[in-house]
């Protein structure tokens, strides 16, 4: 399976920059995730992790496609989702730059938890290798970016839900 690219029907409109007051906070927490290594670039050129905020109900502000290699990002480096369809395995986004290729699944989160403001998606071996099999987690052979890995995020939030006790203490 390859990875980092866009699997999901995007629809983008190519516009301006967001204001650089709107990606402030988002951009710093960005920066702390790269400069530990949780957001970056592997040896092959393939970027990993990415980060979204809720921006009103279902809308987000997300890191644009590619931003993974980059050490530092502006507001050139954001867009809009504006909406986005789980079932149809589409969305759109504003920007000047598409959404990350992993936006679905922010997108998934978001759905499945009206209470979240954030999502941080990033990379760290050691964290899963030591919780792999011990936290909920989504099947391995599903692909990233497809309504499959949406319809496991939802699970995950069902089942933690209803099994809440399992996994406080």
């Amino acid at each position: 399976m390859k990875e980092g690219y866009i699997k999901f029907d995007i629809h983008w409109i190519k516009d301006k920059p967001l204001p650089l007051e709107a990606i402030k906070l988002i951009n710093e927490y960005r920066q702390k995730l790269y400069q530990r290594g949780l957001i970056g670039v592997y040896p092959d050129g393939v970027g990993y992790g990415n980060i979204s905020i809720r921006y009103d109900e279902m809308q987000y502000l997300i890191s644009g496609a590619g931003t993974g290699r980059l050490p530092h990002l502006t507001e050139q480096h954001y867009c809009l989702v504006h909406d986005f369809d789980l079932q149809t395995n589409s969305l759109t986004c504003i920007g000047p730059v598409q959404a990350s290729s992993e936006s679905l699944t922010h997108g998934a989160v978001y759905a499945s938890s009206p209470g979240t403001q954030a999502v941080l998606h990033v990379h760290n071996l050691n964290l899963w290798e030591k919780t792999k099999n011990k936290l909920p987690t989504t099947d391995e052979h599903i692909p990233y970016g497809t309504p499959e890995m949406a319809a496991e995020i939802q699970r995950l939030f069902l089942d933690t839900t209803l099994h809440r006790d399992k996994f406080v203490n």
